[in-house]
């Protein structure tokens, strides 16, 4: 792939939207090259504010991809945004309905069909005082292990600093900086194969967000906890 993949009105639209945002921090970029600019990649990304996704679209964006996210069902009905998300291939996740296999379904069609799939496998922000990475939910292990594409952990840094819906804390002065940094494909040759048990899929969940982790870790110039704060609720 020579240019830009295609996107369509839509993802048009979240550009529109989503560009502006960006212009009100610094951007570090590190290890953009690492995002294929064709085919199928599953990027696997920390969560720790409202801020992300549209953040993160753009830094997909500007590899050449068009990202399609697995978020929350709730989005859907966001004005604007919920358009917006729908409409640019974007995936909602029913958590704990008889539609939540569909959204698997649906992203590993995607990664299938040569897409990029963003997913944040905390599934929330992180309520961590510190910002690090919760223990995360298995859906990520399932498409990681369903799926013969890369998958690429990435951290970013910096979002939870301009905007914290959770203490409404919105601060632009003075102009924060906001990096990604993205690691190497993730080898998962030796749990291919394997029955995906509920032991194999937390423990390529926990490889992946260890991965994760450490870029994180890199960025902040910081020992990450020992041990994952808060565990995802219902496991």
């Amino acid at each position: 792939m020579s240019g830009r993949e295609k996107g369509g009105f839509w993802v048009g639209a979240a550009a529109a939207l989503f560009y502006p945002v960006t212009y009100l921090a610094r951007r570090v970029y590190e290890g953009g090259e690492r995002v294929p600019r064709e085919g199928g990649a599953l990027l696997v990304m920390n969560h720790v504010s409202h801020m992300d996704p549209a953040v993160d679209a753009v830094f997909v964006h500007r590899q050449k991809r068009v990202p399609r996210f697995l978020g929350k069902s709730s989005l859907v009905d966001t004005p604007i945004f919920g358009r917006i998300f729908v409409g640019a291939g974007s995936i909602p996740v029913y958590r704990g309905s008889s539609s939540a296999g569909d959204s698997l379904r649906a992203a590993h069609q995607a990664l299938r069909d040569g897409k990029v799939v963003v997913i944040y496998p905390e599934g929330t922000i992180t309520k961590d005082p510190n910002g690090w990475p919760k223990r995360s939910y298995t859906g990520v292990a399932r498409l990681a292990l369903g799926s013969d594409v890369p998958v690429i952990p990435i951290a970013r840094w910096g979002t939870n600093e301009i905007l914290d819906f959770y203490h409404k804390k919105l601060r632009l002065i003075p102009r924060k900086t906001i990096t990604h940094r993205v690691g190497e494909p993730v080898d998962l040759s030796a749990y291919r194969g394997q029955e995906p048990t509920a032991a194999v899929l937390r423990e390529v969940t926990e490889l992946l967000m260890d991965r994760v982790t450490d870029l994180l870790a890199e960025i902040r110039g910081e020992q990450p906890p020992a041990k994952k704060p808060e565990p995802a609720d219902g496991e």
